[in-house]
């Protein structure tokens, strides 16, 4: 194994793994199916398009791999956006630098009042988000405030720009347990072309940064492509699945966790014209699956109810719910929402209450967990 996986990357050639997994055949996905411990060879056949054939046999094997390794648990999160401010110019993002939209970025007071918003919801686990703007919205804005977003939830996870290793373990330090990082495309001939300007356009800084969060000790990291961005989602996300081997290696104790976001419509974005459909996304998320029987799997309320009331007993044992893509989206008033559509990342298809959607996960045999840790335990600082 090589120090870091941008030189691991090196050695990877889309094209032949683009060819590799556009050549399995119905052997080679029987023999995958078929064995104990499926290997890097074996996933490539499960994302191959002959594999779309036998979709059924996939998913019932990785619903039997997800009901023993996290039994009928599902875990409930919801994302605070915290700043819709953004220094990138990217094709496919609501938040890009060049849409005219209204800009915002949460004061104190605000975040407070939605902090108190999301607690009556019944949620303990958050996700901070923010556009990437390191002068108004970075490590200062975090030290002043997430301190105040921790005393409220017992589990705090953020996805914000990428750092670097001093700024992680002082995030660390007040109260950050997680960082998710998305690539958004491991085709670097695709990332050139979505990502214009910023410094979102270094390919390889952005690639290094879980290795950052990983040597800061923080023990929860998430990845993510996304999906209909690259000309080739199979080969992207077998880019992914290496990327998420190379770092369960090296950090042999931190828990990991793999998002599948699909492009959707943004003020400003370009529509996909590599779209991956229902039966394919369904493909994907059981082949990691049968791949990582042991790492979490996330799916958002980009997803209509419908797909994710298919796809969560199946696959998944993480979603988000009621979530609002802009700054201040919970406690404004409801008439002032339609006003603040402009504000948005992306649009949202789930948009049931969180009570709606824990009635639903009871009603599919499911165990909605809102909280999975408590202050009383303490935190590894």
């Amino acid at each position: 194994m090589k120090n870091n996986f941008v030189q691991e990357f090196e050695k990877y050639n889309w094209e032949k793994i683009v060819n590799q997994i556009q050549s399995k055949k119905d052997l080679d996905i029987k023999e995958a199916l078929f064995s104990s411990k499926v290997n890097s060879n074996n996933f490539m056949s499960l994302l191959s398009p002959t594999a779309n054939n036998y979709v059924e046999e996939i998913a019932q094997k990785a619903k039997k791999i997800t009901r023993q390794r996290f039994g009928n648990t599902v875990s409930l999160y919801i994302p605070l956006y915290l700043s819709n401010l953004c220094s990138n110019v990217c094709t496919y993002c609501g938040f890009s630098a060049n849409n005219k939209i209204k800009r915002k970025f949460l004061t104190t007071k605000e975040i407070i009042k939605e902090c108190k918003t999301i607690k009556k919801l019944g949620f303990e686990k958050i996700l901070l988000v923010s556009g990437e703007h390191e002068k108004k919205v970075g490590m200062n804005y975090f030290r002043k405030n997430i301190p105040l977003i921790r005393n409220n939830f017992s589990t705090l996870t953020i996805e914000f720009q990428p750092l670097y290793t001093e700024n992680y373990k002082e995030l660390k330090k007040i109260g950050v347990d997680g960082v998710l990082i998305y690539q958004e495309t491991y085709d670097y001939k695709s990332y050139l072309k979505h990502h214009l300007k910023g410094k979102k356009k270094d390919f390889f800084f952005r690639l290094a940064a879980l290795e950052r969060v990983g040597e800061s000790k923080i023990s929860n990291m998430g990845l993510g492509v996304l999906l209909g961005l690259s000309e080739n989602w199979r080969a992207d996300c077998y880019l992914m699945a290496m990327h998420l081997l190379f770092l369960k290696k090296k950090y042999w104790r931190s828990n990991f966790s793999v998002s599948f976001p699909r492009i959707q419509p943004c003020v400003g974005g370009i529509k996909s014209s590599n779209f991956i459909n229902d039966q394919e996304l369904f493909q994907l998320i059981c082949a990691f699956r049968l791949f990582f029987p042991d790492v979490e799997f996330s799916l958002s309320t980009r997803e209509s109810s419908f797909f994710r009331d298919k796809l969560i007993p199946v696959a998944i044992n993480s979603i988000s719910a009621y979530s609002k893509t802009y700054p201040g989206g919970y406690s404004k008033e409801e008439n002032k929402e339609k006003k603040e559509k402009k504000l948005k990342q992306f649009e949202t298809k789930d948009v049931r209450t969180p009570k709606e959607i824990e009635k639903t996960l009871k009603k599919l045999g499911l165990n909605p967990i809102w909280k999975d840790w408590d202050s009383y335990l303490g935190r590894t600082l």
